[in-house]
């Protein structure tokens, strides 16, 4: 068999080859077992250098336990089913609802290349799936961008078809209002040139980009369509109802590689528009912030202007310029602050991380060095359980690459502790841990990204190696259960893993390159303890794990296939139900109130305080035999701490000296002004207090003036220039990359990389299985996440809650 590559999720999956590992990333929710399956547990180092050797409980499942799980257990095998790919998408939240269209092969010179033949439905969570391949009148759905699910948790589902463009006048799609009981076809007026998109708040509204150019608007969940301008490059939403979308002059070819886009929005559905800026490289949208980069003067390095009032005034980012041969990548953001990676010229692949105002204008340097490949890769990771962490790498002069983190939103950086279980190699000098990023994921390295989620507190798993830098090979799993300040060695060798039941439980599956699996691992005390259970006699080439999102749910569903005795695969789905194994409601008695960011055995007034106040939650014990539950509630109290210097971080042209808590003016800034002054004079401590930040009293510095002109902010974004000589071959086309669910969508010749998680909560996401494709995948895209892109890219995205578009 050519097996070539498995995509899951929106990552790129290569299976079953000499040469790549099973990828997959999900989150998930609830699993636990009974404290008779338990057992004892017992760690010991490993003899080799820099691993771990985690063994798993001592007892294996009881034989009551193991019948328990075996019942629930439920194996659907798709028969006859010769589809090279598998597309599982969650309809609703809590619903149990998953759709899944199998793809065919056909030959290259079919129109129906790509197309679909079977659709799936579950009621049960992946327990059982039937065929309703005749509610679509079995249509060849395409492959790339064929199933859409609706934001947050409505039972809308688009389906666009496989359509020859040459011989129609337009598309066809199939909507369900009702999490597909039943769907309806409708003809559009257009051929889409990728995925529609929702309004991430009310998804009766939907965008589309037309092949050629248009842009398309329904209001009435695509029963009809008005296009709403030609030319598009690509688009988003704002706040509201706004709409922004960048297109080109009539006739302008490559308008986005010399930077002549227009910039423009519409805020009642394309009946008025305004042009809010002229001749942009590129823009994007987060978090509140629009963002757009331009080149004032001909021949002059790119620059970020940026709007906080949905383009009415544009400020210039007080940030270094770009030359063609850099980029920026806006790498996480929200109302309150902005984290912008400036490359450093030349092929590099470092550059240096700024954090915005609360305004996203001024900028100070966070950290030096960072890591950021020329496939616009970046390990920058915000741990969603707890709050003010972030993860990265910084690649070292020696050409060494760290892992670094941050508790207090980049105000100050640290390499991670060593876990307690894992010896340092013997010719270690700087031991520590270092975590596998997006470059490790997609070389082929590791399967999974680190995985966090807000329901479970401090929980953060991640796959990571120990030494003096982080290791090119095989790495192990390694878990924290207080965000990452301490780490423990949990399973030897790449995983794909699952949180469920709000980090009640953990599941996990070993990822081989070229051997088959037939038992899960799981765990119910944060991955020191596992118990293995065979949830099979027929193994299974694993192609990924699949879990309802929100880490509410006790199931999970393994995917994979099978050669039958043709050596054609067999498509299968086990989805194990852990509720009937854990029984009991958890109670009070087992939950201990943990006190966050809390250096052990400190009992001090600053103990635990970051981002100026405290926050002591309600967490399960790790002992504890319950289940959590979907009602469960995260439940913390919060309490504000005095102001200390590390609540503040270093205004524009002022820097942390290493080793100290003081703010230094930057020496190549002393004599250079600021390009704006806001209330007409500009003052400085030295310091700006970290955005969200809540301390009081304590620490205050003093204010000193800096010189700066005043310019006026609703003028200074240059609207006309003359048109550029094309740009040079250095010029980055912009990335837009987001993981919940994750999206990458390739855009020629635009500057400005958007890289950042996107918020699950508006949005469902579509795994994706592949096995058969003769081809690796240069881009692998989720079609159910954020904001569109130019047509004639690989695939696009559609819905987000902060849309980032390119």
């Amino acid at each position: 068999m050519n097996w070539k590559s498995l995509v899951f999720g929106t990552v790129c999956l290569l299976v079953l080859s000499e040469d790549a590992v099973a990828h997959g990333k999900r989150n998930g929710k609830t699993v636990t077992f009974s404290r008779a399956a338990r057992g004892q547990w017992r760690r010991k180092r490993d003899t080799w250098t820099g691993r771990a050797s985690f063994t798993a409980c001592k007892s294996p499942l009881s034989p009551k336990d193991r019948a328990l799980l075996l019942e629930q257990t439920h194996e659907t095998g798709f028969h006859g089913d010769d589809g090279s790919s598998f597309t599982l998408t969650w309809v609703g939240d809590g619903t149990g609802i998953i759709l899944v269209l199998s793809t065919v092969s056909v030959p290259s010179d079919s129109f129906y290349e790509g197309g679909s033949t079977r659709l799936y439905r579950s009621e049960d969570y992946g327990k059982s799936f039937h065929d309703i391949s005749h509610a679509i009148s079995n249509a060849f759905i395409k492959k790339d961008f064929g199933i859409s699910a609706g934001p947050g948790n409505p039972q809308q589902v688009i389906l666009t078809a496989n359509i020859p463009f040459t011989k129609t006048p337009g598309g066809v799609i199939y909507t369900s209002m009702d999490a597909g009981v039943t769907f309806k076809s409708v003809q559009l007026p257009f051929h889409p040139a990728q995925a529609i998109q929702f309004h991430y708040q009310h998804p009766k509204y939907l965008v589309a980009i037309s092949i050629d150019d248009g842009l398309w608007l329904s209001k009435d969940f695509g029963n009809s369509w008005s296009e709403v301008h030609e030319g598009v490059n690509s688009f988003t939403w704002g706040s509201g109802i706004t709409l922004f979308f960048s297109s080109s002059r009539k006739g302008t070819v490559d308008a986005a590689r010399r930077g002549e886009l227009i910039l423009r929005r519409t805020q009642d559905f394309g009946k008025t528009f305004l042009t809010i800026a002229k001749n942009i490289f590129s823009f994007g949208y987060i978090g509140g912030f629009l963002f757009t980069s331009v080149m004032e003067k001909l021949g002059s390095p790119r620059v970020i202007y940026v709007s906080s009032d949905q383009g009415d005034h544009f400020n210039k980012a007080q940030l270094p310029s770009a030359t063609t041969e850099q980029f920026y990548s806006v790498l996480d953001g929200d109302e309150d602050m902005i984290f912008m990676h400036v490359d450093n010229p030349g092929d590099t692949y470092f550059g240096t991380i700024y954090t915005s105002d609360d305004r996203g204008i001024l900028y100070s340097k966070s950290l030096e060095r960072h890591l950021f490949g020329g496939e616009g890769k970046s390990d920058f990771t915000n741990v969603t359980s707890l709050r003010g962490v972030y993860l990265t790498n910084v690649l070292e002069e020696d050409g060494r690459i760290r892992s670094v983190i941050s508790f207090d939103r980049g105000g100050e950086w640290r390499f991670l502790k060593k876990p307690e279980n894992v010896e340092c190699p013997e010719i270690s000098q700087k031991c520590s841990l270092h975590i596998h990023g997006e470059h490790s994921h997609f070389s082929g390295i590791t399967p999974m990204l680190p995985l966090s989620e807000p329901t479970a507190i401090g929980l953060v798993i991640a796959h990571g190696s120990v030494g003096d830098s982080i290791s090119a090979g095989r790495p192990d799993v390694y878990v924290s259960g207080d965000g990452g300040y301490t780490w423990w060695g949990t399973l030897r060798g790449p995983h794909l893993y699952s949180i469920l039941d709000s980090g009640g439980l953990i599941v996990a599956v070993e990822a081989h390159r070229d051997q088959e699996i037939s038992s899960l691992k799981f765990s119910t005390d944060e991955g020191q303890c596992w118990n293995v259970f065979n949830f099979t006699d027929h193994p299974i080439f694993l192609a990924g794990l699949a879990s309802e999102p929100g880490t509410k749910t006790m199931n999970i569903s393994i995917f994979g296939y099978r050669p039958d005795d043709d050596d054609q695969p067999m498509w299968v789905a086990v989805t194990i139900d852990f509720e009937h194994l854990l029984t009991r409601e958890c109670d009070e008695k087992d939950y201990v109130n943990w006190l966050a960011h809390s250096e052990y055995g400190s009992d001090t007034e600053t103990d635990g305080c970051v981002l100026g106040y405290k926050e002591t939650f309600r967490r399960l014990r790790k002992l504890s035999a319950c289940r959590n539950g979907r009602g469960y509630v995260v439940s913390r109290q919060q309490k504000p701490c005095p102001c200390t210097k590390e609540d503040y971080m270093c205004d524009y042209g002022f820097y942390r000296h290493e080793n100290t808590s003081e703010c230094l003016p930057q020496p190549e800034l002393l004599n250079q002004t600021l390009d704006i002054c806001l209330n007409g004079e500009l003052q400085t401590t030295g310091y700006r207090k970290i955005p969200g930040d809540k301390c009081k009293g304590g620490f205050s510095p003093l204010s000193i003036k800096k010189h700066c002109e005043t310019v006026s902010p609703t003028s200074n974004l240059p609207i006309e220039r003359s048109l550029f000589p094309l740009l040079q071959k250095g010029m980055l086309a912009l990335i837009v990359v987001c993981s919940c669910v994750g999206l990458i969508s390739l855009v020629v010749g635009a500057a400005l990389i958007i890289t950042r998680k996107m918020n699950c909560r508006h949005r469902l996401p579509a795994y994706h299985f592949s096995a058969l494709q003769l081809q690796d995948d240069d881009l692998c895209i989720n079609p159910e996440s954020g904001p569109s892109s130019k047509r004639h890219s690989l695939d696009v995205p559609d819905d987000s809650d902060d849309d980032l578009i390119e």
